[in-house]
């Protein structure tokens, strides 16, 4: 399962979390840290990425859209991000199952 990880959670995720999920990548690495809503859910569908995100603009977007590409919406508020990392690995296996569900678009946590 690859991430994108949206603008409002922390660029280190990527590293902090390569060996659960490999190739993942932040919006900023791509340029895309300004983009719209809409191009970033271009990307992941083009890509077969899982969205990771604190916004709810993607949440609903995802609401009104459907399946592809996923949607995780990370419910914490202001946080660390070791404590998104902990999140992330705590709920691993939730996320492998979510990720297998093709009828599921969105998952929030916690």
């Amino acid at each position: 399962m690859r991430l994108l990880i949206d603008r409002n959670l922390s660029p280190r995720l990527t590293s902090m979390l390569e060996d659960l999920f490999p190739l993942s990548i932040h919006v900023q690495d791509l340029g895309l840290d300004q983009a719209a809503d809409t191009v970033l859910w271009d990307y992941a569908i083009s890509n077969r990425m899982v969205i990771v995100t604190k916004d709810k603009d993607l949440r609903d977007l995802s609401v009104a859209r459907g399946y592809p590409p996923q949607v995780v919406r990370i419910g914490l508020g202001n946080c660390s991000t070791q404590a998104v990392e902990a999140l992330l690995r705590e709920r691993y296996d939730e996320l492998r199952h979510f990720h297998g569900d093709t009828q599921r678009g969105l998952l929030t946590l916690p």
